[in-house]
């Protein structure tokens, strides 16, 4: 304690009252007694070795009350405790208009005495006598006191310092280390006895707790020369003799002083060891206790490692290295985009913040039994064709030919994209660039911060079916038997599949690069223009590559680095390099159509779906079939990969899960009527949609959770990711969008995880401008010489297509024929009118499936409800706009392997002398061009 915060002793006035006739109070206010300071260390005390040299006191050893023999009270204050009141703080009676005065209140003005000059009055003794008294003050009577004359006296000496060295010290065995002579005494005797000396009262006796107070420097001095083991003996004599208070006293300031903070002192090694004991509860509620302990749980991997797999929540396949990869680079970006702030905290490893958001993800979907839930109107009454959830954004396209992009919170329709003229049938989404392809045989990329349309690529000859955004991510390659790892592509790439039996590669425009519309400028397009006629993509900058090898539409595709899997209707999939352009394998084994593929390069594995009702596992390495997975009994529309599912879905009204590393079925979901038109899942659940109602799956044992929608027309997309979850479904002829926020308020850093396991943070960032081993002919540039010879060739498949067309209702034995019930409101149409044939009821988009529910196409936006009236000269090229619409409530695609039915003959169906298109395309044929037509060389 420095010296200018010494102790001090507060005396409380002393009342002095004298009694004769009448009653005079005298109040006398003493000054603080200045207790002497306490000498500091001889030398700087190493806190480890004295932990209690500056600890903190408890303020009820900072401030006490004592009381002496004589009745006198005092307060005794520590230097640090301030100059304020020191009085007990009583609760002061009072009414209205009146208030009870504390007994010193009346005497705050009452003079000062110090000590000395208070002890000064008390030593002189005085004689009175009748004559000395006032006047008109009377004796009283029957007292027999004779009162001498009054004494000089000598006045007595003035008071000496008060300091430890001539303060009489309690008894005590311990010799003075400094051999103080022998105290005086510097109270004076007491006061004569009897009333006759009305001498004042003195202001206090001392006993031994002043003595010690004034004597605790010597004591601290015995103490401190004493050996220690001397001073523990001493202090454990002491403690013995001490009651229980102040034992609970001394704990209570012991207790955090020689506390150990564990985590702080052990190396980081055996804190995660120590720490991997715990359950994960107990994990969150430690790193509450402080700071330093906030910081260790929060930064250190393994624990949050160890955490996720002792809980069954690390997943493997890479998700958690592409989680870790996504968080560090947004937090790079914030760093470049915000001025850096100092945070007290650090901040916390992805894996912490992987773990909660799966932890809120298995519990808060299954233990939330009420859903924050919203539904709004979109797209008037026609059909979602797709629906994707980017960035906290709904994106869903529809064969209206628009895009909407609403607010998942609020259901506000924030954009509607307008360009397209014809039905959008494929989607995908990165950051705020958005690409979409539709039946008008173009690619549009859209700006959702703007909602411009800022690029048109075209080059396909027929609908656009299928796309995909491929993100550079690092992949194993293998050059002379040396597994490298590699960054590909060097900078993101679109692919699109197409019913024109090819697929296009395209460089994905970075942010403010130059746009390119094969139609000319914005705003300047003509809808009458036909895109496969006046659209080369050899003029286009972004164009990359053109694949070509396919016999039939290609219906479903999957890229990842550089490897793309692509499935079409002429039965095979096919793998190509995607940065050279070349087909690596063709995959034989399916008998009919391939409706979807999925790719999964941890294992080097693809899987394809078909007609065919099996699902096929192929290496992708050598081209081989590892396993036939069979159990469905038609059409596999939909498959879906997480990193320890294989979730398949047919038109037989099932799902089934399989383990994608050896193909064993470990569950079968048969809860539904009606085929599967769409689904999806993760490593917790499965969605699925069908038959008017939606239900959720437990993806680990096969059980259903909750029904989420019943009783509708029908459900045509979903999709989830993290808290949120959006369905597209038909309501009374209207389509209507759900949203449920699984979470709750405190749900903040809830991050949810894409479908497919990429993310698209910083995907322009170290990105080369060209892919370096693209060889010098990718572009696939045609010969003129080859001219002819390819125009035959694409007049013989169309001759194919259309034989496969005419012929599809009189299939029998060697394929599963389709028997197409219709319960609900469909159009029929002639089979060359139309872009799909009876057994193409096919999926809406990459992971969603539509059975019969609108026709996909050119004219497919001509046969939804309310759709809007075309220019004569869009009827003329596509076909008429007019066709018989049956009534009806549902449409569901039985398959069987016996019997054959024909469009005409289906229940319901009404013949129809419906004319054929005024020209020979069709969306399943590609349009030839003609000799002068524009053809890259």
């Amino acid at each position: 304690m420095s010296a200018s915060q010494r102790p001090l002793l507060v005396l409380r006035p002393s009342v002095n009252t004298t009694t004769v006739t009448t009653t005079t109070t005298t109040t006398t206010t003493y000054a603080p007694i200045q207790l002497p300071s306490l000498p500091p260390p001889s030398s700087p005390r190493d806190s480890k070795n004295y932990p209690l040299l500056h600890a903190s006191l408890p303020q009820s050893l900072r401030h006490f009350p004592l009381v002496f023999p004589n009745g006198a009270r005092a307060t005794f204050r520590d230097g640090e405790v301030g100059d304020e009141d020191m009085q007990e703080e009583q609760e002061v009676a009072s009414g209205t208009g009146w208030r009870m005065l504390r007994p010193d209140e009346g005497f705050q003005d009452a003079p000062v005495v110090g000590l000395a000059e208070a002890v000064e009055r008390y030593g002189k003794k005085r004689s009175h006598n009748s004559d000395d008294l006032m006047e008109g003050i009377e004796i009283p009577s029957g007292s027999s006191a004779t009162v001498p004359p009054p004494r000089k006296k000598a006045r007595a000496a003035a008071l000496p310092q008060i300091s430890t060295v001539n303060a009489a010290a309690p008894p005590s065995p311990l010799p003075s280390p400094h051999g103080s002579p022998p105290p005086e005494a510097i109270w004076p005797s007491a006061p004569p006895s009897g009333t006759s000396s009305p001498l004042p009262q003195a202001p206090f006796q001392p006993d031994l707790s002043l003595t010690t107070l004034l004597t605790l420097p010597s004591l601290l001095g015995h103490f401190t020369s004493l050996p220690p083991p001397l001073q523990s003996h001493f202090l454990l004599t002491l403690l013995r003799h001490s009651p229980l208070p102040v034992l609970r006293t001394l704990h209570s300031v012991l207790t955090p002083t020689l506390a150990r903070d564990f985590l702080t002192l052990l190396p980081p090694e055996l804190v995660s060891h120590i720490l991997s004991f715990l359950p994960f509860s107990t994990v969150v509620r430690a790193s509450r206790v402080s700071r330093s302990w906030r910081n260790i749980i929060d930064t250190d991997a393994v624990l949050w490692r160890d955490l996720l797999k002792s809980t069954k929540i690390w997943f493997g396949g890479e998700s958690e290295a592409s989680f870790t990869t996504s968080i560090y680079s947004r937090r790079r970006h914030a760093q470049e985009t915000q001025p850096l702030i100092p945070r007290p905290l650090s901040l916390p490893h992805p894996y912490k913040m992987l773990f909660k958001s799966r932890h809120l993800t298995h519990t808060r979907w299954v233990n939330n039994p009420d859903p924050k839930h919203i539904s709004f109107p979109a797209h008037g009454s026609s059909v979602v064709t797709c629906l994707i959830f980017s960035h906290g954004r709904i994106i869903s396209a529809s064969d209206d030919h628009s895009i909407h992009v609403y607010s998942p919170v609020t259901g506000e329709l924030l954009r509607s994209l307008q360009g397209h003229d014809g039905g959008v049938w494929a989607l995908a989404a990165c950051k705020d660039t958005l690409v979409s392809g539709s039946t008008d045989r173009t690619v549009r990329l859209w700006d959702l911060s703007t909602g411009r349309c800022t690029h048109v690529f075209g080059g396909h000859t027929s609908t656009v079916r299928c796309l995909s955004i491929v993100k550079p991510e690092m992949i194993d390659i293998e050059k002379d038997g040396v597994i490298t790892r590699e960054k590909w592509p060097k900078r993101p790439l679109i692919v699109t599949g197409s019913r024109d039996h090819s697929l296009r590669v395209w460089t994905l425009p970075r942010p403010g690069e130059e746009e390119f519309r094969c139609f000319g400028n914005e705003g300047d397009e003509n809808h009458d223009v036909d895109p496969a006629e006046v659209c080369d993509a050899g003029e286009n900058p972004y164009h990359k590559l053109h694949l070509a090898g396919h016999d039939h539409a290609v219906r479903a595709l999957a890229a990842r680095g550089r490897t793309l899997v692509s499935g079409s209707y002429d039965c095979n999939v096919r793998i190509w390099d995607i940065i050279t352009g070349e087909c690596k394998h063709t995959l034989r084994g399916h008998s009919q159509k391939v409706y979807s593929v999925v790719l999964d390069l941890g294992r080097n594995q693809a899987c394809s779906g078909s007609m065919d009702g099996t699902v096929r596992v192929w290496n992708i390495q050598n081209g081989e079939c590892i396993h036939t997975l069979t159990g469905h009994t038609s059409l596999v529309g939909l498959l879906g990969l997480s990193p320890s599912y294989l979730v398949s879905a047919a038109a037989d009204s099932t799902l089934r899960i399989w383990d994608p590393d050896s193909g064993e079925l470990r569950h079968t979901l048969a809860a539904h009527t009606g085929a599967i038109t769409c689904f999806q899942h993760d490593e917790f659940k499965v969605l699925s949609g069908s038959d008017g109602n939606l239900k959720m799956w437990n993806v680990r044992d096969g059980t259903v959770v909750r029904d989420l929608l019943t009783g509708i027309t029908g459900v045509w997309q979903v999709v989830f990711e993290g808290r949120w979850c959006v369905a597209a479904s038909n309501r009374n002829d209207a389509t209507v969008l759900d949203v449920w926020d699984f979470g709750e308020d405190e749900d903040e850093e809830w991050f949810g995880e894409p479908p497919n396991g990429l993310y698209d943070e910083d995907i322009f960032s170290e990105s080369g401008d060209e892919d370096v081993d693209e060889p010098a002919g990718s572009k696939l540039k045609l010969p003129a010489g080859d001219a002819d010879e390819d125009d035959e060739q694409e007049q013989a498949d169309i001759d194919a297509m259309d034989q496969d067309l005419v012929d599809v209702a009189s299939e029998t034995d060697s394929v599963v024929e389709a028997d197409i019930h219709f319960h609900g409101q469909i159009p029929i149409r002639s089979p060359y009118d139309g872009d799909v044939d009876i057994t193409d009821l096919a999926p809406a988009a990459p992971g969603a499936f539509n059975f019969g529910l609108a026709s996909e196409g050119v004219e497919a936006s001509r046969w939804a409800p309310n759709a809007p009236e075309q220019t004569s000269s869009r009827t003329s090229r596509f076909g008429s706009a007019d066709a018989p619409v049956l009534p009806a409530r549902r449409t569901a695609l039985q398959l069987s392997a016996a019997g054959s039915s024909s469009l005409a003959n289906a229940p319901g169906a009404t013949p129809s002398a419906r004319p054929l298109p005024n020209n020979d395309e069709t969306p399943t044929r590609p349009r030839v061009r003609g000799h002068n037509a524009s053809r890259r060389r």
